[in-house]
């Protein structure tokens, strides 16, 4: 009887031994399913990183391929007055905020080079040596090295001016949350009462000249003239449009309505979102 109970002690000793095994091998899988379930997740993680390094190394080459397309097209339209203003063109079919059009006119280098936003400064100032007062000079389209060398052109050449410290005012317009051009208070004595050259790199239908003059004619600035190194326009609102480069320059350009673009209707895609300040490909 000593013995069965012996045997059966060991056996309970044994059964709680293979327990705490049990328990052990269980906690140890435990362990390596949540190891596992981690593992998985640090893998579902390295493979969404690497789909998107694909995707945007996708869309890297496509818009290397599509700017070197654009480059392709360029060319060089010389100044019919300087030798050493060039326009750099590229046909093709481009939006603006109001028009579609099929040539874009890249001014960055007339616009932020030293020298060749003096030469067209130059050809600028030959518009008012002789004519009419200038006090201020309004930019737009980031026209500001160009309208710094036409303010001192035009003082070199004796240009009239009201201002009592005989130097031109060189100004930006603000344009607020709703895309409203104003002037701030401190700007709006350098436009009151003064006579205003407004300065432009390009303009398509005139609506961002039309606008501008509204502007400027609300703060009580009058109107002297109107320059732009590209303009589809030869008026607005009775004023002439002064620019370096026209139509003339560019016999195949045209702007369209979105609803009657003939690219659209073809149904080719646009190249880029473009303004006076530069493109942006699509």
């Amino acid at each position: 009887m000593s013995e069965n109970m012996q045997q059966l002690q060991e056996l309970d000793t044994q059964l709680a031994q293979s327990e705490e095994e049990l328990n052990k091998i269980n906690i140890e899988v435990s362990t390596l399913t949540t190891q596992i379930s981690e593992n998985e997740q640090k893998l579902s993680n390295a493979q969404e990183k690497y789909d998107k390094i694909e995707v945007d190394t996708n869309n890297l080459q496509t818009w290397e391929r599509r700017f070197f397309m654009l480059l392709d097209r360029e060319y060089k339209v010389p100044s019919k007055t300087n030798s050493k203003i060039n326009l750099k063109v590229v046909p093709g079919h481009f939006a603006t905020t109001s028009s579609h059009i099929n040539f874009y006119m890249d001014m960055t280098t007339l616009k932020v080079r030293q020298k060749e936003a003096y030469e067209v400064a130059r050809e600028m100032a030959k518009e008012y040596q002789y004519s009419k007062p200038i006090d201020t000079i309004v930019c737009m389209d980031g026209c500001e090295i160009i309208g710094a060398c036409l303010a001192e052109e035009l003082n070199k050449n004796g240009i009239m001016s009201l201002n009592q410290h005989d130097s031109l005012y060189v100004i930006t317009p603000e344009f607020d949350g709703n895309g409203q051009m104003i002037f701030r208070d401190n700007l709006q004595p350098m436009v009151r009462g003064k006579n205003i050259l407004l300065l432009l790199a390009s303009a398509t239908t005139g609506r961002t000249i039309a606008r501008s003059l509204e502007c400027i004619q609300y703060y009580g600035g009058i109107i002297q003239g109107i320059s732009a190194i590209f303009s589809a326009a030869k008026e607005i609102y009775g004023e002439p449009v002064h620019c370096i480069f026209s139509t003339e320059d560019l016999p195949d350009y045209n702007t369209f309505t979105p609803s009657e673009c003939p690219h659209c209707k073809n149904k080719e895609k646009i190249d880029a979102i473009v303004n006076g300040f530069g493109y942006s490909e699509l």
